[in-house]
């Protein structure tokens, strides 16, 4: 006879009053959660955008180093190829866990800023050119191993919403050259020297911050995890909304006007929207922390009364199966996987489809970075002021992120909802920067022609 009795109970926790025990144990959920994994990796992403800052300082290196712009090309061109070339930092990732990869990352980008730095104010001895353009490619390199780092962790913790979560996080790139600027008014207030000291130290800190934060977890699908990343959305358009406001106001004030307060006002609204999603991460935390603590007080009891049954004739232990390890991917770098499946870095690496990607985004890409890279030297070439440099190169992340965030979102939609493959996606996003520029040039060629950047020479960068 088999008798069974299920009792139901909820914990303390899940009452209007929770003991230290049960603060503890919701602090341990929300510190160890998916979801602090992915706001730890906003703020990685939201200090990694230190080379689309390049026009906010080159014309320091340029005038301290005593450089032309041939010169300074090359040095932006070594900074697109650090930035850009992820394969050390991916190979680095498919055998180690993100800590590691994130601490090679952080030591990288103080080394190579720093140098720039001391360089720059003259502390060391004038390098050569070929130094500095190993400085400036080892600095760059470095955001390649936050992406690796967080990004790559925060798309396999979240494998179905991979285009939500990489619009996301990289619109926060997009966003990380005006809070950077925004803290470096605040802090050194327009010595712009210093800037490169700031994106030296700050990125690195911050990843070091996190670096145990950022890791492989169990998948577990949400049923609101798509409405849970569409709450990060709107609080990063309200921080994009935030610099946008604060960069005219800024602007009609006038840059040398605005008072030093109202800098650091402006870093404590920053910081304020940049913590804003600790409150949603608090909130879906506590719901898992509460589904969990009621499946724990849940309690079965069974009692059993039946007649021994007779013993089983002894029988041989029968061997255990070996488990079968996972294949080397250097064994499988020239094994296509399923279509749909995830590729190792090798396998990408020595993949047509890598090698079609690669050739998009070299000939997508190209012209947007020449032209971000001298946003600083066009500014110079049209007497815009200094500040108002510095506003221009601002407000184009701002362009950056919503453009990041609308090809991230919007081809989530339209895959989902239409159809619409990833690729044609592509072929359509790259075309729009050649387009614009192209329309740009052809109805204001003497502006052209007065940056004193011609083709050969712009181009030489790529």
């Amino acid at each position: 006879m088999v008798v069974a009795r299920i009792s139901t109970g909820r914990g303390s926790g899940s009452g209007p009053m929770m003991g230290m025990s049960d603060m503890s144990s919701l602090a341990r959920q929300v510190v160890t959660g998916r979801w602090f994994m992915v706001f730890a990796s906003f703020l990685i992403m939201a200090a990694a955008g230190a080379t689309y800052m390049f026009g906010l300082y080159s014309q320091d290196i340029k005038s301290a180093l005593g450089y032309d712009q041939t010169t300074l090309n090359l040095l932006s061109f070594f900074k697109d190829v650090g930035g850009n070339v992820g394969i050390l930092s991916g190979l680095i990732n498919e055998v180690t866990p993100p800590w590691v990869v994130l601490s090679i990352g952080s030591v990288l980008n103080l080394l190579g800023y720093l140098m720039i730095w001391l360089s720059v104010t003259k502390r060391v001895a004038r390098p050569n050119v070929w130094q500095m353009c190993l400085y400036i490619c080892i600095g760059a390199n470095s955001q390649t191993f936050a992406n690796t780092g967080s990004l790559v962790t925060c798309v396999k913790n979240f494998p179905r919403s991979r285009g939500v979560v990489l619009g996301i996080l990289t619109g926060y790139v997009g966003l990380s050259g005006v809070i950077i600027r925004h803290i470096f008014d605040a802090l050194y207030f327009h010595d712009i020297k210093a800037l490169i000291l700031l994106i030296g130290w700050l990125p690195a800190a911050i990843s070091f911050a996190f670096l145990r934060t950022i890791r492989i977890m169990k998948v577990v699908r949400q049923p609101n995890e798509v409405k849970v990343f569409y709450n990060f959305l709107y609080i990063s358009l309200g921080l994009a909304g935030f610099l946008m406001i604060m960069i005219i106001t800024e602007k009609q004030i006038g840059n040398d006007n605005f008072p030093r307060a109202g800098y650091g006002a402006s870093v404590a609204g920053d910081m304020f929207l940049l913590f804003l999603p600790l409150l949603i991460v608090v909130i879906e935390e506590y719901k898992i922390w509460v589904k969990k603590r009621q499946t724990l007080n849940s309690t079965l009891s069974i009692t059993t009364e039946s007649l021994k049954p007779p013993e089983p004739p002894m029988a041989l232990p029968k061997p255990e199966p070996e488990l079968e390890k996972a294949p080397s991917c250097w064994r499988t770098a020239f094994r296509r996987p399923a279509r749909g499946e995830d590729y190792t870095i090798l396998q990408a690496l020595f993949s047509v489809d890598m090698l079609i990607l690669f050739i998009a985004s070299m000939c997508g890409v190209g012209g947007t970075l020449t032209a971000i890279d001298n946003l600083g030297q066009i500014g110079i070439s049209l007497n815009y002021p200094k500040q108002s440099i510095g506003t221009f190169v601002t407000l184009v992340s701002i362009w950056n992120y919503l453009g990041r965030v609308a090809v991230g979102f919007v081809s989530e939609i339209v895959l989902a909802k239409y159809k619409f493959p990833r690729p044609l996606m592509l072929t359509t996003s790259s075309s729009s920067p050649a387009s614009a520029t192209s329309s740009s040039l052809l109805t204001s060629p003497s502006a052209s022609e007065r940056s004193g950047l011609s083709s050969s020479r712009s181009y030489r960068s790529f």
